[in-house]
């Protein structure tokens, strides 16, 4: 069996989550103390308690970065670790403090400043996303191209076979919706998400992640990191902080991401952290690997015992 940790990104958060875990394992309050620490914030009121910043993208990454390395914290506490890693987008940086890249509280910092610098960005209401269901990837580019009249609009995440996300200015993205329903779209899903990322349009956000990149410390992976911008292992820790800056304003390739990780040998993929968006991708993507996912204590249970069901068959 090698397993691969899959962290979630942001759009997975929602209010509750990882209440349950902290209630009950003092591994997971302590990486949220630690957090709250670092930001002089409650990060436990602001995931659990109704309120506006959950969603607001300078809070949505600290919170689900902190969610999901508690419950990688309980993972290690129960004696499972990854082969690999890797996250989508967000869920990248979570994937770089496991292979030890990054500590936990230079992370959650730099992850709330890149919350900032994206929704900075691009004022609210001029960019939009829109998911596209049922086409090929070259009927979206070329959609995309045609539409680019209005604006930039450009391919943002690759999740999985026949679904992709567009991004860029409201009226390109809705223009290029209108042509890929002609061209064979099952459907044109407008996303819920505070700005086009993931496109050219966050350069500016790119160029400000730039500078606080190169005042954080960085080690060597001690654990192989699969890209989700070029979907293959980071060399190194230049190539990292390479990626970091590029990876805001390029394209994810979370499909490629996965069937990379497939090659190298993983078998167990397990999504740590809120929702389980990225097990329902990867279950379209490959049928034959096993998917689990730990959110809360149901979910912990399940994956203990599949595991342990697989260790025995091994």
């Amino acid at each position: 069996m090698k397993i691969a940790f899959v962290y979630s990104g942001q759009g997975a958060q929602y209010v509750g989550m990882g209440q349950e875990l902290y209630e009950n394992y003092s591994v997971v309050r302590d990486v949220f103390d630690q957090a709250s620490e670092c930001l002089d914030l409650d990060i436990a009121k602001l995931c659990f308690e109704e309120n506006d910043l959950l969603h607001q993208t300078t809070y949505t990454q600290p919170a689900i970065l902190t969610t999901s390395l508690a419950i990688d914290a309980l993972l290690k506490e129960n004696g499972i670790e990854p082969a690999i890693v890797a996250g989508l987008s967000l869920g990248e940086y979570s994937a770089f403090v496991k292979a030890n890249v990054l500590s936990f509280a230079d992370a959650v910092k730099l992850v709330k400043k890149r919350g900032q610098y994206m929704t900075d960005a691009v004022p609210l209401g001029k960019g939009a996303m829109s998911a596209i269901m049922g086409l090929d990837r070259q009927t979206v580019k070329d959609a995309c191209a045609e539409a680019s009249e209005l604006g930039i609009v450009s391919p943002a995440n690759y999740n999985m076979p026949g679904q992709i996300a567009i991004g860029g200015i409201k009226a390109a993205v809705e223009k290029a919706g209108e042509l890929l329903l002609e061209r064979g779209a099952k459907r044109v899903v407008p996303l819920q998400v505070s700005g086009p990322f993931h496109t050219q349009l966050l350069e500016p956000a790119s160029i400000q992640l730039e500078k606080a990149v190169a005042t954080v410390p960085m080690n060597e992976p001690t654990l192989p990191i699969v890209s989700n911008t070029i979907a293959e292992v980071f060399e190194d820790k230049e190539q990292i902080k390479e990626m970091m800056v590029k990876q805001v304003m390029s394209p994810v390739y979370w499909e490629d991401s996965v069937q990379t990780m497939i090659a190298l040998g993983v078998d167990t993929f397990i999504e740590v952290g809120p929702g389980k968006v990225l097990s329902s991708f990867i279950k379209k993507i490959d049928k034959t690997v096993t998917i689990l996912n730990v959110e809360n204590e149901k979910t912990l249970a399940k994956t203990l015992a599949k595991l342990a069901e697989l260790n025995t068959l091994a």
